[in-house]
């Protein structure tokens, strides 16, 4: 079954900096591996965690890269850098390194977005921020993405 990792959920963290993956998106991961997970630092100032399975795809790809190539070696190992496995406890909880807490100005509250395959971890206030400033982007990429004309036929699978 293919998952989809979808919606918006506002969770909060432990005094130990532990979150509990809310249950429709922990449903929502593949049974093979369902409790391990792959999280690292956003290029936005987020967290993004990925399900095993979805994340060893993309790790083929950063790993295919050519390591004598300057600019390949710089990219993995800035990718690479902001990288932890977590598991799931037996409540669904994980833990955050505080490293990764700073860097997405995680305290308190958290905001867990899903994104399909994968799913960001937000602040708040942070994720308000962003979502605001970023909605003449949106706008403009859902026309760029999304609108049917005689010269841009629908995306497969939707409707025209």
């Amino acid at each position: 079954m293919h998952q989809l990792l979808s919606g918006e959920y506002d969770c909060k963290l432990d005094p130990k900096g532990r979150l509990v993956l809310p249950a429709k998106v922990k449903a929502a991961l593949p049974e093979t591996y369902a409790n391990q997970l792959i999280l690292m630092r956003g290029f936005e100032p987020c967290l993004v965690l990925y399900p095993r399975s979805a994340w060893e795809l993309i790790h083929a790809k950063v790993m295919a890269l050519d390591e004598f190539n300057e600019e390949y070696r710089q990219f993995q190992r800035h990718f690479f850098r902001g990288i932890a496995e977590v598991e799931l406890d037996s409540i669904g909880r994980f833990g955050l390194p505080g490293s990764m807490r700073r860097h997405a100005g995680l305290d308190k509250d958290a905001v867990i977005v899903g994104l399909g395959n994968r799913c960001e971890v937000w602040d708040p206030t942070r994720y308000d921020e962003y979502l605001i400033k970023d909605q003449p982007t949106f706008s403009k990429l859902a026309q760029q993405f999304l609108a049917t004309t005689p010269e841009t036929p629908a995306l497969p699978g939707l409707a025209a």
